[in-house]
């Protein structure tokens, strides 16, 4: 009978968990996390090293995710967001602000563990996620968090790894970061607007921001290809030529299906330029870590 029972109260915290788990912008929290300790595997970190990583990582993108979504509970309910569970009222604000708050706290430790350079520059890849969700996104201002951030992180694996960036990798994340952002903000563009965020690609409009994220992740995937090239990494050259031109085609192609009202196609394409870029800087670690 006692193995049977379930203890009280233990609902709502399986409950609560999940809200807390869903209020952290789990798919690209997930994404980031999984892309940079992919990086950390193939510059040759051992398991310890490439857990600190994860660690670190994860604590960061945790921070930033709920943050953003403990300011955004007000303007996420004026829109009716139920997807959001601190705007539905599954979970309180204050609950994902504290959240937040231990995230970034835990990240310190975790980052400086790879070095005090590299840890340093994780946590300034962290403050600058966490500048756009106080305000930076609302600005002209708004991409550059991402370019920050996304240019920083490779530069935090290489070097606690041992190795040497060279140039192209922090200019190369700078570009994917960039045009990560003109593609993630285009789903909400009308929510944004209807609560006053007006971030650089809210004041371009979609069809611009469709554009400058095309262009921004095919100027990533160029830069990556060259810099792959001269790294000697062990990548087949086809497979480098082919990358930029099946991006290109990829991009063409949803922005043909893109002309029809409410196609999420352009939308799509991007996400698949994006991961054709993430690929090709995960190939270049074996070329990038310490001897």
């Amino acid at each position: 009978m006692l193995a049977g029972m379930r203890p009280v109260g233990s609902g709502a915290v399986t409950q609560g968990f999940g809200a807390l788990l869903r209020s952290c912008h789990p798919e690209p929290t997930a994404a980031v996390t999984v892309m940079v300790t992919a990086l950390a595997v193939t510059t040759g970190r051992d398991v310890v090293g490439v857990l600190l990583v994860a660690a670190a990582v994860l604590t960061g993108q945790l921070s930033i995710g709920w943050l953003n979504d403990h300011l955004d509970a007000e303007r996420d309910r004026a829109v009716g967001r139920t997807d959001k569970p601190a705007a539905s009222g599954v979970i309180s604000p204050r609950a994902v602000g504290v959240a937040a708050l231990v995230a970034a706290v835990l990240c310190v430790p975790l980052s400086l563990a790879s070095g005090p350079l590299a840890g340093s520059l994780h946590l300034v890849a962290v403050a600058a996620g966490l500048a756009y969700d106080l305000g930076l996104k609302a600005t002209r201002a708004s991409v550059l968090p991402y370019a920050v951030c996304f240019g920083l992180l490779p530069v935090f694996v290489v070097l606690g790894a041992g190795g040497t960036p060279p140039w192209w990798l922090p200019a190369a994340g700078a570009l994917l970061g960039s045009g990560a952002h003109f593609a993630n903000v285009l789903p909400d563009l009308d929510d944004d607007l209807a609560t006053g965020v007006q971030g650089l690609p809210h004041r371009i409009g979609a069809a611009s921001s469709r554009a400058a994220a095309a262009v921004l992740l095919l100027a990533a995937s160029v830069v990556l290809v060259g810099g792959v090239l001269g790294s000697g990494a062990p990548v087949p050259v086809p497979v480098l030529v082919a990358a930029p031109v099946v991006a290109l085609a990829v991009l063409l192609a949803g922005f043909a299906a893109g002309r029809r009202r409410g196609s999420r196609a352009p939308f799509r394409a991007v996400m698949v330029v994006a991961l054709i870029d993430v690929a090709l800087l995960v190939a270049a670690g074996p070329a990038l870590g310490g001897s």
